[in-house]
């Protein structure tokens, strides 16, 4: 993957973003470097990136599972 693959991928993950937020430099570079990671080890079918992928499923399902536990005691609470 080349880098103007990467900096494509980052360009139009900006596109479709609708906030409008300011980031330092050394945040930039952090954040492309994780996009860039990301999308080679996606490319290269990575077992980790599979794995990833897996417990991020399980993480939702799991938050999904609590916010429905106690979303009525969390509303009646802020209510007051």
């Amino acid at each position: 993957m080349t880098i103007q693959e990467c900096l494509d991928i980052i360009q139009e993950a900006k596109k479709t973003s609708r906030r409008v937020v300011t980031y330092s430099r050394k945040t930039k570079i952090r954040r492309a470097t994780g996009q860039m990671s990301t999308a080679l080890a996606r490319k290269k079918n990575d077992p980790m990136y599979k794995r990833m992928l897996y417990h991020k499923k399980q993480y939702l399902k799991l938050r999904d599972a609590l916010h429905r536990r106690y979303a009525s005691k969390v509303r009646q609470r802020a209510r007051r």
